[in-house]
């Protein structure tokens, strides 16, 4: 499966779709405009209807490739209006953002970075004011990594070894971790209320429960997700029964909403995405480099 919601240009995007294509078994995808995007054809921004015109030059050959138009708004960078795409086909989905022209003339591929001489203050100051997760490490330590995670997310799971190698080894760390369930897993949502639940229960429960449902992960679907993930709280030390109730109330959902929506507010769109002291980083780096920035963090902070 391709990696979901991963950076990638989206050129390179689609030439990459489209070289994996089989043969084509399904239509291609033209979505009516949504309610929640119908204010989109706001001054400086591209109506969704441009927007599917443009994607269906863009892919129309292949009818096994479909797409989603996510949202359309500004842009943190002024005078851009940013357009999020999930982008289907035999492979898998992955999702993309475009930056387009005022005068709606250009598309910008990549990422739009922070620029300065403390590039990554604004954002480490936003954390700081906003985290809530649960954490491991100390306190007081210099360095602060700020996880914005998917429990169904294979690459998630890739990367907490790492982590946990990381906690184990410098004491200078603290970990948090922010719950970002990706729209396009279907018991992702439900593993983030469970796991806020178990949160807090305990905290050392909690991560307990990470570990279990990262083990898990090929095993749950949304058929048994609720009894697979009660199972693993009761593993975890917690009660699965009053974790499966808790996950189903509102101020549940509410916290977990609040979670993405702070991601939502620094740019995340793929998991994992972690913040070192304010420095955003993607999944997938290794170990030494991980190492690296973390020394270079808690140096800067000194």
């Amino acid at each position: 499966m391709l990696r979901p919601l991963c950076r990638v240009a989206f050129i390179l995007l689609l030439v990459g779709i489209v070289v994996a294509q089989q043969k084509p078994s399904t239509p291609a995808h033209h979505p009516t405009p949504s309610p929640t995007l119908a204010s989109s054809a706001k001054a400086n921004l591209p109506s969704e209807e441009t927007v599917n015109a443009f994607l269906q030059q863009m892919l129309g050959y292949q009818p096994s490739v479909t797409w989603k138009v996510v949202d359309i708004k500004p842009s943190t960078a002024e005078g851009l209006a940013e357009v999020n795409v999930v982008i289907s086909g035999p492979q898998g989905s992955q999702s993309n953002r475009l930056y387009v022209t005022a005068d709606g003339r250009h598309a910008v591929t990549g990422e739009i970075i922070p620029f300065g001489p403390h590039p990554f203050d604004a954002d480490r100051q936003q954390l700081e004011k906003r985290v809530t997760g649960p954490s491991r490490g100390p306190a007081g330590a210099p360095v602060t990594i700020v996880e914005f995670s998917d429990l169904e997310c294979p690459h998630c799971k890739e990367a907490q070894p790492i982590i946990d190698k990381l906690l184990t080894e410098d004491k200078n760390v603290r970990l948090v971790f922010q719950h970002f369930p990706l729209p396009s897993h279907e018991w992702a949502a439900k593993a983030a209320a469970y796991a806020d639940c178990v949160g807090h229960a305990s905290n050392d429960a909690f991560w307990k429960f990470v570990e279990g449902v990262y083990a898990a992960q090929t095993e749950i679907t949304p058929a048994n997700a609720d009894e697979k993930l009660a199972g693993v709280a009761d593993n975890a030390g917690v009660k699965g029964a009053d974790i499966a109730a808790c996950a189903a109330k509102a101020e549940t959902t509410s916290r977990v909403e609040n979670s993405v929506a702070l991601g939502k507010l620094l740019d995340v769109n793929s998991t994992p995405t972690m913040f070192i002291n304010g420095r955003k980083l993607g999944g997938g780096v290794p170990y030494e480099v991980m190492k690296d920035l973390v020394d270079f963090a808690a140096k800067q902070g000194k």
